[in-house]
């Protein structure tokens, strides 16, 4: 019996995961370490960015407040402190991203 429910488990969460679509979120590219503080793209945060990676800090997106890891680092290289669209598959505060491309100023 506890065989039928863990497959009929893993089937439901497996089964979830392929119906998981790519979403578009807008925000701005901050650092792991400042976060929201840079939650509007300008030149300030452009090198505040930069300089918080080239020192060991990661990309996050920062939409309407809410800081989101992100899984593909070298997709933002050169976006840090600008406003973008990403592409991907947002789960609680990280997205697994397909694709970004910076909006237009």
């Amino acid at each position: 019996m506890k065989k039928i429910a863990l497959l009929a488990f893993a089937v439901l969460v497996f089964g979830s995961l392929c119906f998981a679509e790519d979403k578009s979120i807008s925000g701005t590219v901050s650092d792991a370490h400042c976060g929201a503080k840079h939650a509007t793209a300008s030149d300030a945060a452009v090198a505040c960015v930069e300089k918080c990676v080239s020192g060991g800090a990661s990309y996050v997106l920062v939409s309407n407040g809410k800081v989101y890891q992100l899984d593909a680092q070298d997709k933002f290289k050169g976006l840090g402190g600008k406003s973008v669209t990403v592409k991907g598959t947002a789960t609680d505060d990280s997205i697994t991203v397909t694709s970004v491309a910076e909006n237009p100023s």
